[in-house]
């Protein structure tokens, strides 16, 4: 009804498990990685849990998108059968014939044994995913062990995923059931949004939909997501309605006022998700106690330590004249890259992960001997230099000599997409910030729990360059991460194609684009065939190119799962001879080396 007067294409909050729509949070992308742990070769038996409208259904839709070559799966979207009618289900989903009316469960195993042996036989695996799980009744469930029998001497026939609420879990830890829980071989519990995540997800639903602005004020963002909990699906039931009553009102955004207004009637009064108590309240408990005992023996000793030793990461303020490393290429010079898929962050590295005083000294880190954490704490209170999205931005924009577009009504990556580049959003640590190599935005929280922003634009082995107001300032990395908790935002230049995410199956120019660039980044001329003799190269993701896509992944350190996304795109724009842009981090000289760590 709305879509037409606000400019959208459909229905942004559309309820409809359209994978389209999906937004990976970190949550997610780890929710769908175990998932696809799931279907590979040593998959066994992965279990999901997550609260009503966490996304659960969605992320199952995706997976099914991008099956893997030689997997056949069976798909049980109603689990509130008998045993008898599980098997069938699951005979009718690979298309094993069985007799009309047979209530033998002999009958039905053993020929879908027969079939599962053929598969075998052929190289391919058969993967059982169940929907809603928790509505499996303890006879279907010990059904579903005995179905983890169905194996060679080497490995399982039938490899099971099973996905439901929270309360799955807890009807697994019955004691009848144990035999069950101890063949799961991998679990994870989807948990509800953050808040800034939830903001992420409103927008990308927004874009997807073909929205060029903001429907939403900030106030009402926040709203949104104290209102929901996080959840994705009271996310949209409260975004749908509130656009339905700024359209009524004859509006131009949603303010906080109308969120409230339709979260009342979308939840009733009060106006709040109020999710599994049992496993809520469990989950807090867990959380306090790891939390108390993380405080006592890990971060108390920590913070006193740098309170004792402040010296030893020091703060240094450089004009903002003076050289920040060698000069880099600016934005017309990169290559063309992609859109969304990305990974779990990598792990710290080993030097990260030593204590701070274990490390060598940086010379340039003697500038000043002040506590670079009561310096960003004065800065937090006084708000001088500013700390805001805006002034961050703008030093980012400065980075890839692009002038900052300040326009009513623009969110700074709509800005930024006007001038070519794209923002990319994240949670990881300082090596994820390596490993993509571009000027960030850090997001840090203040000690009262107020937000600022700050951009990065040179990362050393144990000091960063902060880019604020007029000047730089080098800090050392242990006195940044009391206020970071992991997010970012970086520019990039996207490449001009229709596909957001390539993966093996597709084909057309997109697919041509990525060989070409896979060939630029490593050195050589692209083969259709891999042989090493020149051919026209083909248009078609074939496994020949996903094995290239892996490796080149591995190298850089991304997921190496073979679909071409976001992170992987980035890393083909960096990794191409004649790639330009603002580099974060120069893997250090020999000599460099030798003077800091001597």
């Amino acid at each position: 009804m709305y879509a037409a007067y606000f400019g959208l294409n459909e229905n942004p909050f559309s309820l409809t498990p359209d994978p389209r729509f999906l937004f990976m949070s970190q949550r997610h992308r780890e929710a769908l990685a175990h998932l696809i742990y799931g279907m590979g070769d040593k998959g066994g038996f992965v279990l999901l849990t997550g609260e009503v409208g966490t996304g659960k259904t969605t992320l199952c839709r995706s997976l099914l998108e991008q099956v893997p070559k030689g997997v056949e799966v069976a798909l049980v979207l109603n689990p509130k059968q008998t045993a008898i009618e599980l098997v069938a289900s699951l005979c009718d989903e690979l298309r094993i014939s069985y007799p009309a009316g047979t209530d033998s469960l002999k009958v039905l195993i053993d020929l879908l044994n027969r079939h599962l042996l053929q598969i075998h036989g052929e190289g391919r695996r058969t993967v059982l995913i169940i929907d809603e799980a928790q509505n499996l009744s303890a006879d279907v469930l010990e059904q579903v062990r005995l179905l983890t029998n169905l194996e060679t001497t080497t490995s399982k026939l039938l490899q099971i995923l099973l996905i439901g609420q929270p309360e799955l879990q807890a009807k697994m830890a019955q004691p009848e059931l144990r035999q069950l829980a101890q063949r799961i071989t991998a679990r994870y519990h989807l948990s509800p949004l953050l808040s800034n995540e939830t903001i992420a997800y409103v927008q990308h639903r927004l874009e997807v939909a073909g929205c060029r602005r903001c429907l939403f004020t900030d106030g009402a963002l926040r709203r949104v997501h104290s209102l929901s909990g996080g959840i994705p699906r009271l996310i949209n039931t409260i975004c749908d309605r509130a656009l339905l009553g700024a359209y009524a009102k004859k509006l131009d955004h949603v303010n906080r006022h109308m969120v409230g207004k339709a979260a009342v009637e979308v939840t009733g009064p009060g106006g709040r998700v109020r999710p599994f108590k049992g496993f809520g309240w469990a989950s807090a408990v867990g959380a306090c106690l790891l939390l108390w005992v993380g405080w006592e023996f890990f971060l108390s000793p920590m913070i006193e330590k740098q309170r004792v030793i402040p010296e030893e990461e020091p703060a240094s303020f450089v004009s903002s004249a003076a050289p920040k490393g060698p000069e880099v290429p600016g934005p017309g010079g990169e290559s063309e890259g992609v859109a969304p898929t990305s990974s779990v962050a990598p792990a710290q590295s080993e030097q990260e992960s030593m204590p701070s005083e274990t490390l060598p000294k940086d010379p340039k880190a003697d500038a000043a001997d002040t506590d670079a954490s009561s310096i960003l704490d004065t800065w937090f209170q006084s708000e001088t230099p500013p700390t805001d999205m805006d002034t961050a931005f703008a030093a980012l924009f400065q980075e890839w000599r692009t002038d900052y577009p300040v326009m009513s009504g623009v969110s700074p990556c709509e800005g930024a997409a006007k001038a070519g580049l794209r923002c990319y959003r994240d949670r990881g640590n300082w090596t994820t910030l390596r490993h993509l190599n571009r000027p960030v935005i850090l997001e840090l929280v203040d000690p009262r729990q107020r937000r600022h922003y700050v951009a990065v634009v040179r990362l050393e082995d144990r000091a960063v360059t902060l880019h604020v107001g007029d000047q730089d300032v080098i800090l050392g990395l242990g006195q940044v991460e009391p206020f970071w908790l992991g997010d970012f935002t970086l520019l990039w230049k996207p490449p001009a194609l229709a596909a957001s995410v390539i993966k093996e199956g597709d084909r057309g120019p997109h697919v041509l684009w990525l060989r070409a660039q896979l060939a630029r980044a490593e050195g050589s001329e692209d083969t259709a065939g891999g042989t090493g003799a020149k051919k026209s190269a083909s248009p078609v993701f074939d496994e020949e190119l996903k094995h290239r896509v892996m490796a080149f992944q591995q190298a850089h350190f991304v997921k190496a799962d073979g679909i071409v996304g976001e992170q992987t795109l980035i890393q083909l724009n960096r990794a191409a001879p004649d790639a330009g842009g603002p580099l974060l981090y120069t893997e250090p000289t020999d000599g460099e080396r030798h003077v800091a760590n001597p």
